[in-house]
């Protein structure tokens, strides 16, 4: 790993599994499934493997729809009994996931020195709604989404689509991440990759490696000296 801060003019940050939780969705699937840990692994997994496919077989569809696809198949894997609507309502809990710890703080120092954006699979909805449960407003000047471009994370498009929006070069940008998937992206699109290790794990010995890890939000802060 080999991080130019120098070369950083601008940070963009991922969503799902980065400012808020994904694990959320157990507390969702807890009253309906035997397993819902299970089950929220099976959900996440698939809706990762239903983007990464769409973007080779021409089946983009807005990524909560993707969502719902996936946690149709996780449902119906764990045998479970539920109906078109309980489903509906566990899918909505998306739209209301727990902001990690670190970021209000992390965001906040951020900010005194980069302009911040968000770059995310999500689509409109999901990301307005996730900027009012984060309250990222006035830190954050915006996001870019997958659903501009039709392409999602890690086919190069939607990095180089950001930095065109952005109107910054791709190599003057770092994007955050807890995604090793997303890192890889960002790097092989000219981006540095930051992994946020939010489960203190290895990251893969496959593709592009990050040109920074760090343990939360807060970390990176003190990384660039904010």
């Amino acid at each position: 790993m080999s991080f130019d801060s120098d070369a950083v003019s601008l940070l963009t940050f991922d969503s799902y599994s980065t400012i808020v939780d994904v694990g959320s969705t157990v507390e969702a699937l807890a009253p309906h499934v035997d397993d819902p840990e299970y089950v929220a692994a099976e959900w996440r997994s698939h809706s990762l493997m239903y983007s990464m496919a769409a973007n080779d077989v021409d089946a983009y569809e807005p990524f909560y729809e993707l969502n719902r696809h996936a946690l149709t198949y996780a449902l119906e894997s764990a045998g479970a009994d539920v109906s078109e609507a309980e489903r509906d309502e566990i899918l909505s809990v998306y739209m209301d996931l727990y902001v990690f710890e670190d970021v209000a703080e992390g965001v906040s120092r951020l900010s005194d020195g980069y302009d911040l954006w968000v770059v995310s699979n999500g689509n409109p909805e999901m990301l307005d709604r996730m900027f009012e449960v984060a309250d990222l407003h006035d830190e954050v000047e915006g996001y870019v989404s997958a659903d501009e471009v039709e392409t999602f994370k890690p086919d190069p498009g939607i990095y180089t689509h950001a930095a065109d929006q952005l109107d910054t070069p791709v190599e003057e940008i770092a994007h955050v991440t807890a995604g090793w998937f997303d890192v890889a992206g960002a790097e092989g699109a000219g981006m540095q990759g930051v992994w946020v290790n939010r489960d203190d794990g290895p990251y893969p010995e496959f593709g592009p490696q990050p040109s920074l890890e760090v343990d939360s939000f807060t970390g990176l802060a003190d990384e660039l000296g904010l």
